[in-house]
């Protein structure tokens, strides 16, 4: 028997054809869009924010890498970051900032671009690029004009610059150090010895200069004050910016506020008094927030060994190590030897005694054992705390130095620098800064000379332990009272201080008397003692005890003798001026 197939019914085979047509057009679609793809060409918008991205990271390597191959060939690496980095210094530029690129035909495109600029504000332009394809990477054919916005083919950016005014200088009180175009204060010689000189910009500086977009003639802070606040007095300099004969940005010179000091005038009077036109230094601080309160003489930027105002130092990292202890008892004698060679005492005198009496009189034979004892590694860790080997923070202040450990050498050098002898140095700031905090219960502030930024928290770095800065705080004290620094002693105050007499040449001049009688005068007179010899040191603090300190002096005068003779009794005068603040 035959069958017959049965028919679908014709809305099905009318459902079937349709997805079959469906099908198809899906296919010629998805092809179309391959084949669309295919000739689509690298992404150009692309190219252009990379290289967007890296000018405002200022990568000039990624920048250039970006370029055509004939960008390249006209424009090798080095001439194109020069020419940008020039364009950028020419605007006094400090930023730039890119916004969404922008097609403005076959293969261009526009990129806003804004600079940043310390002379003319900020500047907005266009940059126009083409963009190529180069084996299958979008390229942008590079123009020097590309350099900046707002410049035109051919075209050549340049600036004219000129200063406003200098800013007026002032004491914490107001009082102007230095004012007007003369910078001329009242004060005379008590503003002259630390405001210092403005002048034509050293070759040294000529790249600082360009950074800050100043004109080459500008005048420049020199040395003192005027220096460490340079850019703070020089204000904003004005100009014009052009792009060939255009003019793109504008702006007047602007003058900055009077810049205000820690200086107290009063203190600042009696440093400079105090040196009496000697060759030295001395600073002022106050210990509770590190404040410049006078500075005089070399006071920041010379260094001279700083004799025995070091055992500071010395006697505190002993007592911090356990190497000696306040009960600790010392033969009295005039020399100690080390390494086979005596060192001897000032004068060749004989002391000891307790550990608060031998650092009272200074005692040689005493502290350079000690420091021996130590041991290299030691003092240097403990110098460092106090501020040796570093930057003090202040423009122009020398670091004051000790050598590393491993370089000091023997016993005896160990023990000469120990007293503040062999290759150590020092500034009165660094000085200063040690009795500073030995006055903090062993925390050493920062030193400034802006009194805004005194106004805050003043950071501190930990020397010594609060209960060891008390123990020398303590024999510091004896110094004044009963020691070598009963020159510095002020009615009602407890003064904490160390002498310190630093040999620049050797003081032995002969032999002493062997009957014991006569004493230095029965050497010849052309080798009886010469104080040129010596610089005269002190370093001091008060009110000492419980009462909370509100100044710290370190003081040197070069070729002056001893400390407790010359340098003690000039401090006093810087002490006083302070505790009157």
């Amino acid at each position: 028997m035959s069958m017959q197939r049965r028919r679908a019914p014709s809305h099905v085979v009318w459902l079937r054809r349709a997805v079959a047509a469906l099908a198809l057009v899906a296919g010629v679609v998805v092809l179309v869009l391959l084949v669309a793809s295919a000739f689509k060409g690298p992404d150009e918008r692309a190219a252009v924010q990379a290289y967007a991205r890296a000018w405002e990271r200022g990568d000039t390597r990624a920048m250039h890498r970006l370029l055509t191959g004939a960008a390249k060939g006209a424009h090798p690496y080095d001439d194109f970051a020069a020419r940008q980095q020039g364009a950028l210094a020419t605007a006094t530029a400090t930023k730039v900032a890119t916004g969404t690129p922008r097609k403005a035909g076959e293969h261009s495109w526009r990129l806003p671009v804004r600079v940043e600029t310390k002379a003319f504000g900020p500047v907005r332009g266009v940059v126009a690029f083409d963009v190529a394809d180069e084996d299958g990477e979008a390229r942008l054919d590079w123009h020097p004009e590309d350099v900046f916005p707002g410049l035109a083919r051919g075209e050549r950016l340049k600036r004219t610059t000129r200063m406003p005014d200098r800013a007026d200088l002032l004491a914490r009180d107001g009082t102007a150090l230095a004012e007007g175009t003369e910078r001329t204060s009242t004060l005379g010689a008590a503003a002259e010895a630390i405001v210092g000189t403005v002048g034509p910009v050293p070759k040294e500086r000529a790249a600082e200069v360009r950074r800050r977009g100043l004109p080459t003639d500008a005048q420049i802070g020199l040395t003192g004050l005027e220096r460490i606040f340079e850019e703070r007095l020089a204000g904003t300099p004005g100009g014009e910016l052009r792009a060939g004969l255009r003019l793109l940005a504008k702006r007047e010179p602007r003058k900055a506020q009077p810049v205000r000091t820690t200086l107290d005038v009063g203190v600042q009077t009696a440093a400079v008094a105090s040196l009496a036109g000697r060759l030295g230094g001395v600073v002022a601080l106050d210990p509770r927030n590190g404040e410049v309160l006078g500075v005089a003489g070399i006071g920041f930027s010379g260094l001279q060994p700083p004799g025995s105002t070091f055992k500071i130092i010395t006697l505190a990292a002993a007592l911090d190590a356990g190497v000696a202890k306040p009960s600790d008892t010392f033969p009295v004698q005039t020399a100690a030897t080390l390494s086979g060679v005596e060192l001897e005492n000032a004068n060749g005198e004989a002391c000891g005694g307790t550990l608060a009496e031998s650092f009272a009189e200074s005692c040689n034979s005493v502290f350079a054992p000690m420091g021996a004892k130590l041991g290299a590694k030691r003092l240097v860790a403990a110098a460092e705390r106090f501020g040796f080997n570093t930057p003090p923070g202040i423009v122009g202040a020398a670091t004051s130095t000790i050598p590393p450990a491993e370089e000091i050498g023997d016993d005896l050098a160990v023990g000469s620098s120990a007293i503040g002898q062999g290759r150590v140095q020092a500034s009165a700031l660094q000085m200063a800064l040690v009795a500073a905090t030995i006055a903090r219960r062993g925390k050493r502030p920062a030193p400034t000379l802006d009194l805004e930024a005194a106004k805050q928290d003043a950071p501190t770095t930990t020397a010594v332990p609060a209960s060891v800065a008390r123990r020398v705080g303590r024999m510091m004290t004896g110094v004044v009272n009963a020691g070598t620094g009963t020159s510095a002693a002020i009615p009602g105050v407890t003064v904490a201080g160390k002498t310190g007499t630093a040999e620049l040449r050797s003081t032995k001049r002969c032999e002493p008397d062997p009957s014991g009688v006569g004493g230095s005068e029965s050497c010849p007179a052309d080798q009886q003692p010469d104080p040129t010899d010596t610089t005269a040191w002190f370093a001091a603090y008060a009110p000492a005890g419980d009462r909370q300190p509100r100044v710290a002096v370190g003081l040197y005068v070069v070729g002056a003798g001893a400390g407790g003779e010359t340098a003690a009794p000039a401090a006093k005068q810087v002490l006083l001026a302070a505790l009157k603040r």
